[in-house]
């Protein structure tokens, strides 16, 4: 069950006398990640009752007879060791050193006791590798880390792996994606425990959402496990990746691996750990994300070029693993980018660059700190330079005219213009200070040489 679930499976096994619901029990090993390690230490070993979060009591365990070393060399102690999941209601694995390294045996023994005493067991990240180890994710339900999901498919093919998910609650098995989803899950699991409350408080003290939307879609790459090359499908896999600009369906990769449709989906699901159309869609919505944050092709364009029928079929797609539009999502993309960046490219329907006619953005360079005189305020002087530069451009004198004429071409009530220049429409005044009954803060921007006048009324 994944974390937009609104119920939540009743646990498969009563739990024994000797454990306690309370309990809380942190499975260490050396080489993992402290980030990881760190966060049930956090959530379920710190008394915060007085913000209305029920405690739990936390038994921080050694996985294994080794100084427990962590990022950055760190070393740490753990004050308990295996014995002590004997105790608890909850067994947390928070990480698992390496991908390849099969964990301690003893560590899966006791785990798998543990599990047989009705206790459940979370694996965060990394860890769900060591659940799989002790077969407790055969035929369930799990995710990891999106770039570890293929690999945790391909070693353990009766697992069912969801990439796309940010946390599986199975019941008494629970995986999370990587790093900061296993808070997305311990908050879960406060929240099965005490409640929306509960956890909305503990979300508020870590000052992160109480509930994430959406799952690993929008951080998914080409994921492909490290066993790759010797496999069969590696050849065809690259051949997809390469070809994602023509449209092609299931059938022809399955014909390419000669292999029938259910044999090449059997088959690709246990490489990759996710049925072949839903990859093969995946990777199509990531290159569109890619030309929609690299090149100015339009929408239809980038439809066309990652493989799309048309672009309807590419906008659904792309809502549903990303949650926004396309055309959405490279206005939120470009809008973020660093500026002068190596991607800086002009947005289509902008004026280009016009030869014919000389750059004017020079000689209206903004002067952040403009030089005050005596008496005079900020804002006063920022108004004074703003019009030294009409009048650079333009030659106009900064003397008001006749209340009532001259040609101004700018007339009219409110007319912004009247209220720098000390001409047009009623109310204007011919100094450069505030208008009577305007605040001193006010900003008014004089019109350009060129600029369309407005009609009045």
């Amino acid at each position: 069950m994944s974390q937009d679930s609104t119920t939540v499976p009743e646990t498969a096994r009563k739990l024994s006398g000797r454990r306690r619901r309370e309990i809380v029990a942190v499975l260490l090993f050396s080489g993992g990640p402290i980030f990881e390690s760190s966060i049930p230490l956090s959530v379920f070993g710190i008394d915060r009752q007085d913000a209305g979060v029920p405690r739990y009591r936390l038994l921080v365990c050694a996985g294994e007879d080794v100084p427990l070393r962590t990022t950055g060399g760190l070393e740490l102690t753990a004050p308990y060791g295996l014995e002590a999941l004997s105790r608890a209601g909850t067994v947390v694995v928070p990480a698992w050193r390496s991908i390849t390294q099969p964990p301690p045996t003893a560590a899966l023994d006791a785990l798998r006791r543990a599990h047989e005493e009705g206790a459940r067991i979370v694996g965060l990240c990394t860890g769900a590798f060591v659940l799989a180890a002790a077969g407790l994710l055969d035929g369930r339900p799990a995710t990891t880390h999106w770039m570890y999901a293929p690999t945790l498919a391909k070693r353990y093919p009766s697992v069912h792996v969801d990439p796309r998910e940010l946390f599986v609650d199975d019941g008494d098995v629970l995986t999370s994606a990587g790093t900061a989803a296993g808070i997305d899950l311990c908050l879960h699991i406060v929240r099965t425990d005490h409640g929306a409350d509960a956890a909305g408080a503990l979300a508020r003290r870590l000052v992160v959402p109480p509930r994430r939307s959406g799952g690993q879609e929008r951080y998914l790459d080409r994921s492909l496990p490290e066993e790759i090359g010797a496999d069969p499908l590696a050849e065809v896999v690259a051949w997809a990746l390469e070809h994602l600009h023509e449209q092609f369906d299931v059938e022809t990769l399955a014909a390419r691996a000669y292999m029938s449709r259910r044999t090449f989906d059997r088959r690709f699901r246990s490489l990759t750990g996710s049925a072949p159309l839903q990859w093969l869609i995946t990777q199509r919505v990531l290159q569109a994300q890619r030309l929609l944050e690299t090149s100015d092709y339009s929408v239809d364009e980038v439809a066309g070029r990652c493989g799309f029928r048309s672009p309807v079929a590419l906008r659904g797609h792309f809502r549903r693993q990303l949650g926004s539009s396309p055309a959405a999502y490279r206005a939120a993309y470009r809008a973020r980018r660093p500026q002068n960046g190596p991607a800086d490219r002009p947005e289509r329907g902008e004026r280009p660059d016009r030869p014919d006619r000389p750059d004017r953005g020079d000689r209206f360079e903004r002067q952040d700190l403009p030089e005050q005189r005596p008496g005079e305020s900020s804002v006063m002087a920022m108004r004074r330079t703003a019009m030294a530069g009409v009048h650079a451009v333009t030659g106009a004198s900064l003397a008001p005219p006749p209340p009532h004429g001259g040609h101004s071409g700018h007339s009219g009530p409110g007319s912004h213009l009247g209220h720098v220049t000390g001409h047009g429409g009623p109310g204007g005044h011919g100094g450069l200070g505030p208008e009577p009954g305007k605040p001193e803060s006010d900003l008014y921007s004089p019109r350009l040489p060129g600029q369309r006048e407005r009609p009045v009324g």
